[in-house]
């Protein structure tokens, strides 16, 4: 039987999202065949949903950056091979100064961004020295840039492989103001919200969700009328789980966030609201 590694662990890891014990147990279980352990955990329901079984191309860096006033802010996610060059100085250095250049240049592509000048070179020579560096596939998966009148606030999960944007339409906040409007951005992180409110659920989404949930009604041997009811009941669960006014605080599940954000109204003095957000999960689809 073949040597369970530490690496081999951490590669089945990767292509399931499973956990570092179910991982192990699969591999012990079918003698380190890689395919047969994703099979045996995906039948399992071990894997974890919508994880590409390929990864090579979604290691790198997702951050956030604002400008000192708040007004501008930036977020990217540039990718690389492997987690060894995602943690590199150097990779790091490099997206940072993307950060900085988009935070000082309103730019609408790649190339645009990489024709940007650093000094006596711009970030086309600062990329093909990355190149050249490392050998494998490095580049700029996606940008946004917020310029406000209100506050924008960022946050970057430990790790820098999640970041967020949000936006108030308050401005001039004072420091306990501006905590809770990084409370909201952890809490878009974590909970990963689809709209703002309801208002913003697009009739699409929900004619979709009620279709699913009434079929899901009618399979568990509901009649049709009792079906529509239940879906109704179930759209509301779909609204406090995808729209973040809605969503109980990760810090005190007793609030919610419109709660949160009736304390921050308080604070600036003035009904303050989420304009938009945005949350970069690295290796996604954008």
């Amino acid at each position: 039987m073949a040597t369970i590694t530490p690496q081999m662990v951490k590669e089945l890891r990767d292509k399931t999202g499973a956990g570092m014990a179910d991982c192990k147990k699969a591999l012990d279980e079918t003698g380190g065949d890689m395919q047969t352990a994703v099979e045996a955990l995906r039948k399992r329901g071990a894997a974890a949903a919508g994880k590409r079984a390929d990864r090579s191309a979604n290691e790198g860096i997702a951050i956030a950056r604002t400008s000192d006033d708040n007004k501008t802010a930036v977020i990217v996610e540039v990718n690389c091979e492997t987690d060894f060059v995602a943690r590199n100085e150097e990779f790091v250095a490099f997206v940072d100064t993307v950060a900085a250049k988009l935070l000082e240049n309103n730019v609408n592509s790649v190339e645009e961004l990489l024709a940007l000048s650093v000094g006596d070179k711009t970030l086309t020579d600062l990329y093909n020295e990355m190149l050249a560096k490392f050998s494998e596939k490095i580049g700029v998966n996606r940008f946004e840039r917020f310029a406000s009148n209100g506050h924008v606030a960022a946050y970057i999960h430990p790790g820098s492989k999640l970041a967020v944007l949000v936006e108030v339409n308050a401005d001039n906040l004072n420091e306990k103001a501006k905590a809770v409007t990084r409370d909201i951005a952890m809490q878009i992180a974590a909970m990963n919200p689809a709209y703002i409110n309801r208002s913003t659920v697009d009739d699409a989404a929900i004619k979709k969700e009620i279709e699913i949930y009434k079929e899901q009604a009618i399979q568990e041997g509901k009649k049709s009328e009792i079906a529509e009811r239940i879906a109704t009941g179930r759209l509301e669960k779909f609204y406090q789980e995808q729209c973040l006014i809605e969503q109980a605080f990760v810090k005190d599940g007793n609030k919610t966030i419109a709660d949160i954000l009736k304390d921050l109204s308080a604070e600036t003095g003035t009904e303050t609201t989420v304009t938009r957000f945005r949350r970069y999960l690295l290796g996604e689809s954008a």
